[in-house]
């Protein structure tokens, strides 16, 4: 059991299932891939390649992990930002051993030529050196052992066809109900040693958006919270103090989240409004706009993307306690939707 102590990381990986039984919720997920890894287990072969896609946080590092698990293979962990050139994949590549489970995270950031030098070593296990530049350029071919590929990426459309194409088995990943992850919050309290209370589980699920991630963070401040105020349990009344405390509404809004509805609401009428624009309001990078707060609040129905920039909804102006315009703003008054 981990001490109050041990860096969040290690706290993080001692939470995390080992074993598809483990694993809570994915239903289908975990079918089909039970399937697959059984199957290759009795034709005493690697499981096929993987591609895992679903936003941050949904537990593919932790599916990853459990393939290699399951087939009782070594596991080499790597992404797509380490990976720049295509020789730093053959390196790579050539160090494996057989059935050695490669897990590339965020394998849409991966430099483009080590991509296509990816599609040989996926289907044939094999890559070609060039040594040499210019006509006195040699390929030499380097045969690789046979290895399992799992991808993970949050944004599956940026992948290259070819490359989507040579996984044997692709699954995405959806956001979880509140009641699974309440079970995931009762396992994990367990784990960690926390007293607590169902209600009190039930409500930090509720404000999770639907991540285990999250709402394992979330327990972990509760407990804080707990720990420092007395008590010592997470019930209701100190899992609604603490979430307060930081800053995590009922609907699981956060800091940036609220920043970037009121925003739209109170700077900008409404909108709509384009992402460079909108990023620039709340002293955020755009990409930070784009991929950590924009699918939350899409997917809650506080915000619209539309062809002319963001929007809020009449579900986002009621959340702020806000009376929404009776007609929509001169679309002239903002920037390109396209930035």
């Amino acid at each position: 059991m981990p001490s109050d102590n041990v860096d969040e990381r290690e706290v993080e990986g001692a939470l995390r299932p080992r074993t598809l039984a483990e694993f809570i919720g994915q239903m289908r997920v975990r079918e089909q891939l039970a399937l697959v890894l059984e199957a290759s287990r009795q034709r005493g072969a690697p499981a096929d390649h993987v591609l895992l896609s679903g936003p941050p946080g949904l537990g593919k590092t932790t599916l990853a992990m459990i393939i290699a698990s399951e087939m009782n293979a070594p596991l080499r962990i790597t992404s797509g930002p380490a990976i720049q050139h295509a020789g730093d994949l053959a390196a790579l590549l050539s160090s494996l051993t057989e059935g050695e489970v490669l897990f590339l995270d965020e394998i849409h950031r991966m430099a483009r030529p080590a991509a296509e030098m990816l599609y040989m070593a996926m289907e044939d296990f094999r890559v070609d050196v060039i040594v040499g530049k210019g006509p006195g350029a040699t390929a030499i071919p380097l045969t690789l052992p046979r290895f399992t590929l799992v991808g993970a990426t949050t944004r599956a459309g940026l992948l290259p066809a070819p490359l989507r194409d040579r996984f044997g088995f692709t699954a995405h990943l959806d956001f979880y109900a509140a009641e699974e992850l309440s079970i995931v919050l009762r396992r994990s309290a367990d784990l960690l040693g926390v007293a607590a209370d169902n209600d009190g589980l039930d409500e930090i699920a509720s404000r999770s958006r639907g991540t285990p991630r999250i709402a394992n963070r979330l327990l972990r401040r509760v407990r804080d919270y707990a720990q420092v105020h007395g008590g010592r349990r997470v019930d209701l009344p100190n899992a609604k103090s603490a979430l307060a405390v930081y800053e995590v509404d009922e609907m699981g809004l956060d800091r940036l989240d609220k920043a970037v509805l009121e925003a739209i609401c109170l700077r900008f009428a409404g909108g709509p409004v384009g992402l460079s624009t909108l990023a620039l309001a709340v002293g955020e990078e755009s990409e930070t706009v784009e991929t950590v707060a924009e699918p939350f609040l899409v997917r809650a129905g506080l915000l619209a993307r539309t062809s002319r920039g963001r929007v809020a909804t009449a579900a986002g102006w009621e959340h702020l306690g806000l009376n929404a315009p009776a007609s929509p703003p001169s679309l002239a008054l903002f920037d390109s939707p396209s930035n």
